[in-house]
């Protein structure tokens, strides 16, 4: 069965790269087909995901020992981590892709947004920390009462009646990154739908142009202010509701990081190292768990 597994995976990826993925890899040199193929890197890695292997040490390691008859070519530690940094866009175009594919229930339109830390230094290293800059910065959790060095994975789900929530759309920020600034973002262009999502997401201005020009209802705990420091009753159990409801994303990131660890990057030294960190997990639940 499991078997079956991989080779419906590697079917998979070969198909989205001979389709669509090859456009990001093209190589300009005389080494444009190497023996081990970039299908073939793909999907070990994402296999070795999927078996709890959460680096890329280990993954090589799985591979190396399990299933060294099926990829007879497989180079050394070295070159593959070094191929797995260079099909970064590559793993972010099949993120996409699987995305996309995962199919929306159209019978209602609930979703839910939210982000969680991807965290490449903790608290006591945080200040330090010089990866990635270009993608990361320091920043605070408050669920976690932390800060750390690293990035933000925002989230657009889709409601599910007693049932996980469904990915629709996920997005990368610096840690210092509003979750406003990028909700805004998320949200451009899309029309019909109404959002759940925490008090980073209240604004009085953007929620109402959101409802009067994209139909966007964004429903949000009432917030507190200098002018109302205190919340009525209803107020209170409208507030609870809300968040009761946002538990499902929650649920889904909570989901995420027990099957890929996606939480902890601190073995990323670079910046195309941590964007394929990041997006060969999402693409590997959507591919991999739902085989």
């Amino acid at each position: 069965m499991r078997e079956l597994q991989l080779i419906k995976l590697y079917c998979d990826v070969c198909y989205y790269y001979n389709s669509t993925l090859i456009i990001d890899v093209q190589r300009q040199s005389n080494n444009f087909c190497p023996k081990f193929t970039d299908e073939e890197c793909i999907a070990t890695y994402l296999w070795g995901i999927y078996n709890q292997k959460f680096n890329a040490k280990d993954c090589y390691r799985f591979i190396k020992d399990f299933y060294k008859n099926w990829f007879p070519n497989l180079p050394s530690y070295q070159a593959y981590n070094k191929r797995i940094c260079y099909l970064a866009d590559a793993f972010k175009g099949l993120a996409d892709i699987s995305l996309n594919n995962i199919g929306l229930d159209n019978s209602h339109s609930d979703f839910l947004i939210d982000s969680m830390p991807i965290i490449l230094a903790n608290s006591k290293r945080c200040n330090k920390a010089k990866i990635a800059p270009n993608l990361c910065s320091k920043g605070y959790c408050a669920s976690k009462g932390i800060y750390y060095y690293g990035i933000k994975l925002h989230t657009l789900a889709q409601c599910n009646f007693k049932a996980m929530s469904t990915p629709a759309s996920v997005m990368i920020s610096k840690a210092s990154e509003h979750d406003l600034t990028i909700g805004k973002e998320i949200l451009e262009g899309i029309t019909n739908i109404r959002v759940f999502g925490d008090m980073a997401f209240s604004s009085e201005e953007w929620q109402t142009r959101m409802f009067f020009e994209n139909n966007v209802e964004i429903i949000t705990p009432i917030k507190r202010t200098k002018n109302k420091k205190k919340l009525s009753f209803w107020e209170k159990t409208f507030s609870q509701a809300v968040s009761g409801i946002k538990q499902a994303i929650e649920s889904l990131n909570n989901w995420l990081i027990e099957k890929t660890n996606i939480q902890r990057a601190s073995k990323v030294r670079s910046e195309a190292g941590l964007i394929s960190f990041v997006f060969a997990r999402v693409a590997c639940v959507c591919l991999c768990f739902k085989c």
